[in-house]
Order: C-alpha cells, then sequence, then structure tokens
C-alpha cells in the first residue's frame, strides 16, 4: 500500500465556506477512492485567507517565508492537488490568483490536479473550463476531465450536500485516484539547483 499526498488549496474567505465545505468533501472523497484501490491518502489542507499578508509581501519581495513557503512545498512536493476557489467577477478569486503567482516556477508541472469552485449562481459553472483549466494547463499540470462546481442550491440545510453534487465528487474524485494509483508515489523530488555546478566550471567546458 501507498501514501499518496494530496494538498488541498482553497482559498474560501468565511469560516466557514461553502468552499471550504467542497474541499473537506472532495478531499474525503479522494481519501475513501484511494482506499478502494488499495492505496492510503496523506492530506494536508492550505487556508490561503491565512497567507493573504504573506503573500502580498512575497509579490512585493519575490520571497516566501515562514508558514507560506511551507505551504508552497507542499504543493510543490505533492503527488496531487485538489484546488477551490470562490468565483469573483466571473472568475477565480484575486486571494486564489495570487497563490498561483507565488508559487515556484514549475511546480504542478506534471501533477494532477482535481478543479472546484463555489458561486451564489450557476451560471458561473464555466469559470472552470474558461478560466481554470486553461491556468492549469499553461502551468503544465494534469487536470482531472471533471471539474467540480457547487452553487448555492447545491447544498441543502446543514451543510448537507445534495445527490447531484454528491455524484459529480466521487467522480471526480474517481479521477484523481486513478491517475494516482497509475504512476508511483513522488518520494522525492530532484532539485536540479540543489548542487549547482560551479561558473568557473561551467565557463572551462
Amino acid at each position: 500500500m501507498s501514501t499518496r499526498r494530496v494538498v488541498v488549496v482553497q482559498a474560501g474567505l468565511g469560516q466557514p465556506s461553502s468552499s471550504r465545505l467542497l474541499a473537506d468533501r472532495l478531499a474525503t472523497a479522494t481519501r475513501d477512492a484511494l482506499l478502494e484501490r488499495g492505496d492510503e491518502a496523506e492530506v494536508v489542507t492550505v487556508d490561503l485567507r491565512e497567507h493573504a499578508h504573506a503573500m502580498a509581501d512575497a509579490l512585493l519581495t519575490g520571497f516566501a517565508t515562514g508558514e507560506l513557503r511551507a505551504a508552497l512545498d507542499a504543493v510543490r512536493d505533492a503527488d496531487a492537488v485538489i484546488a477551490v476557489t470562490p468565483v469573483f467577477q466571473a472568475s477565480y478569486s484575486g486571494l486564489f490568483k495570487t497563490f498561483v503567482d507565488v508559487l515556484d516556477d514549475g511546480a504542478l508541472r506534471g501533477t494532477p490536479v482535481l478543479m472546484a469552485a463555489t458561486a451564489g449562481t450557476a451560471r458561473h459553472s464555466l469559470v472552470l473550463e474558461h478560466a481554470m483549466r486553461p491556468m492549469f494547463a499553461y502551468l503544465k499540470a494534469i487536470t482531472v476531465p471533471t471539474a467540480v462546481f457547487a452553487a448555492s442550491e447545491d447544498w441543502g440545510s446543514g451543510g448537507t450536500v445534495d445527490t447531484g453534487l454528491s455524484g459529480r465528487i466521487d467522480v471526480a474524485a474517481g479521477e484523481l485516484a486513478d491517475l494516482l494509483t497509475g504512476r508511483p508515489p513522488r518520494t522525492d523530488r530532484v532539485d536540479e539547483f540543489a548542487d549547482p555546478v560551479p561558473f568557473e566550471q561551467l565557463l572551462g567546458h
């Protein structure tokens, strides 16, 4: 049995928020889907609202430190990422995009990503295909075919999930688990800058 590292990045502003609720459901469904395939999941959740000030500082200085650095490293080293954002002005939130902007170059290259979004109305559901999927394609991530959108009407009283949303969650989680179990877990990453060749040696060649 292999352990897959799944990092959940969610940009909900409230506490609690529908984005966090959806993120938790996706994480649980992914853990269950991996168990069905004989693997385990180590899930880490990154709440971007906790790093808002640090992300602004990182944009200005070009350096991320402290807990934000740990969150960025977790995404870089993840076997898979679940990305959830609320919709603002017909696109992903500024908080979500800021996190993407401070990611290390190549951090998501080849990483399976399950995309999800929340909004007050289903009219915003195409954000997943028109905004999020092209962005992750640019970052060279591998997006699962099914993206999950949840509007206000998808949630029942008390935060329960209706049958339609539950089904979409299960399908997307299964697709993510299939991607993960079709590849070996990332036990380590090769850092091409960890042991640099001295400049003098490069000149010698």
